[in-house]
């Protein structure tokens, strides 16, 4: 009914001359008041047309003066923007939004727009018109616009980009001519997760998330500082931007000669004086909370001459952060249905160790002690001679019941497949088996972000490409049930890993590093870690600028140490691939089925045997 009447209004004054009263002027803002209700669902909904101030700023939607009725656009315009901020009302949650609102005032906006889109994109689904009024008024303000700041290039660009993907809005010839350079930079950033945009128009959670982290990704507003900065520059006189300029460079040549030339070990140093004030504080904290933090101790691990050319981009994350709570859900149901096909010989070896474990739970005492528990068995001795002692006992302390076990599996992209799902089932079965006696378990994912060094390479790449960079990718190290989170809490969680895309690249020695100075934090008395890879380590971007060998060394030297200077017992199970030349402790398995099998005999060795065992 709104509809209509709106309808009904707009029709018999469309062409209205310039002597028409101010009396049709507020029909036609009445009738858009009615739509804008409509669409917003909310009848409380205020409508203000121009800049005066009203007392209901959080109920209202604010729209242009309808100032000349002789100009169609002016109505147009209006009839667009009531549309689209209407839908927005209605679509959009303001907590999710600003949840995974991205850094930066440029990123801000293209976030801004994106969620409008968005919004734009359901109400075309379900109001005949919206799409139209929209199209029609965007079309012609883009062609007219006098774009010189480059970033409204950006903003206008990405907006563009957006409209054709998720609106089907037509591509013309003028627009692309303007925008073509920034066009092509988005289609290359966003081609490959424009299909998984589309399919969470829906779910609001999960494209703000992936959307806000593509804007991340593409550090906008570091680069229009940059931008800004040359163009300033630029600007002046000859005679003073000639030894400015050459002061600047010669002023990165040091920094990155500092840089590259400043020892790990001593970088360590000076954050932990830094913060030496807090430290006990921060272990307490979980280290998804605090992806910022070094850790402490020796990071070097015996590896001196490993660096790394920026920690800013890396990452530190929790799955459940990583995608929405629906989409976990449903990649657990992917995870359950493969399960089904190795459940009775997985739940056979699960039943295996929990047997062996839960046999050496069989209550054990020490008899005749001065304390403890009244030993009633004794009691007779008191009746029959009263000068006999009473006599105690006490439960004997079960040693594996205080134990850390730490599950680090290799995200990379050549897990995919059967490997990676295998390797989830067998971490969610073995954490709920060691839960149920009492040992708790973590699980923890490594990858890189991007392919072929991502914001770390842009970076150098910006610094004049200093030689031998260190490690230069973006690292995703990622906690998929922490040990103090009990399994039904964190089950969902596992289905994580056969998401399409997560899997990339793989740095094996600063994710033991990881796990390593996690676990030590820890204060359970024996801890163990388990490493399961299908390979060497590899990172395209950064064995292009370093040595070949540069990955590969850093992991022998970080297993060496950890195996000759910690307490913590480090095994590794190569899937296909010999990881013996790493691990001292190490099995090969050739069939990914063999996996869950030798997770758990090799775990039930460890437990159940007093002396440890060495793999072979």
């Amino acid at each position: 009914m709104l509809w209509r009447g709106f309808a009904r209004v707009f029709n018999k004054y469309h062409n209205i001359k310039v002597d028409t009263k101010k009396e049709k002027l507020e029909d036609f803002k009445t009738a858009i008041t009615s739509t804008v209700r409509s669409l917003s669902n909310s009848e409380k909904i205020e409508v203000i047309f121009g800049n005066h101030t009203t007392k209901s700023l959080e109920n209202s939607i604010r729209l242009p003066e309808l100032d000349r009725t002789e100009n169609k656009l002016n109505y147009e315009e209006i009839r667009a923007l009531a549309d689209s901020k209407s839908l927005r009302w209605r679509f959009s949650n303001k907590e999710t939004l600003k949840k995974y609102e991205p850094e930066g005032n440029i990123s801000k906006k293209l976030y801004s727009v994106s969620e409008k889109i968005r919004c734009e994109k359901i109400g075309a689904g379900y109001f005949k018109g919206v799409k139209s009024n929209i199209e029609n008024f965007y079309q012609k303000r883009i062609a007219g616009l006098d774009l010189k700041s480059s970033e409204d290039k950006i903003i206008e660009s990405f907006e563009n980009y957006l409209r054709i993907k998720f609106l089907d809005f037509k591509s013309e010839s003028q627009i692309d001519k303007k925008l073509k350079t920034y066009k092509k930079d988005l289609n290359d950033k966003f081609k490959n997760s424009i299909v998984e945009l589309k399919e969470s128009t829906l779910d609001q959670e999960k494209f703000n998330a992936l959307i806000s982290q593509l804007i991340s990704d593409m550090s906008l507003d570091e680069n229009t500082d940059n931008e800004e900065k040359n163009d300033e520059e630029n600007n002046n006189d000859d005679k003073q931007a000639k030894p400015q300029n050459q002061q600047q460079k010669t002023r990165q040549k040091e920094e990155i000669h500092e840089e590259m030339s400043i020892d790990s070990s001593v970088l360590d140093q000076d954050h932990q004086t830094k913060d030496s004030d807090n430290v006990e504080e921060e272990l307490e904290i979980e280290d998804s909370s605090r992806p910022d933090i070094k850790k402490r101790g020796n990071t070097n691990f015996g590896d001196i001459k490993y660096k790394t050319y920026t920690e800013e981009f890396d990452e530190i994350v929790k799955a459940e952060d990583l995608e929405s709570v629906d989409e976990l859900a449903r990649l657990r149901k992917n995870l359950d249905q493969q399960l089904l096909q190795l459940k009775n010989f997985i739940s056979k070896l699960a039943n295996k160790l929990q047997r062996k474990l839960l046999a050496k739970q069989n209550r054990s005492w020490n008899f005749d002690l001065e304390e403890g528990l009244l030993d009633t068995s004794k009691l007779t001795r008191v009746i029959v001679d009263p000068f006999n002692s009473l006599s105690f006992k006490k439960e004997k302390d079960i040693e594996f019941k205080d134990t850390l076990v730490t599950i680090l599996i290799d995200n990379s992209g050549s897990m995919r497949g059967k490997p990676i799902s295998v390797a989830a089932i067998c971490a969610d079965i073995l954490s709920r088996t060691l839960e149920r006696c009492m040992v708790k378990v973590e699980i923890l994912g490594f990858t890189t972000k991007h392919w072929k060094g991502g914001s770390s390479r842009e970076k150098w790449m910006k610094n004049n490409k200093p030689n031998f960079p260190g490690r230069l990718n973006d690292l995703r190290h990622i906690i998929y049930k922490s040990a103090d989170t009990q399994w039904r809490q964190a089950k969902n969680n596992m289905g994580l890993m056969l998401k399409e895309g997560l899997l990339k690249e793989n740095i094996d020695g600063e994710a033991l590093k990881w796990a390593f100075n996690k676990m030590s934090r820890r204060k359970e008395d024996r801890k163990i870690l388990m490493v399961i890879s299908d390979g060497a380590p590899v990172d395209d971007s950064t064995l292009s600028t370093n040595t070949s060998d540069y990955l590969e060394t850093n992991l022998k030297r970080t297993v060496k140490w950890i195996e000759s200077k910690s307490d913590i017992e480090l095994l590794a199970i190569g899937i296909g691939h010999d990881v013996t030349r790493y691990y001292n402790k190490a099995v090969k398995i050739t069939d990914v089925q063999d996996l869950g099998d030798v997770m758990i005999n090799q775990l039930t060795d460890l437990f159940v045997e007093d002396n440890k065992k060495t793999l072979h």
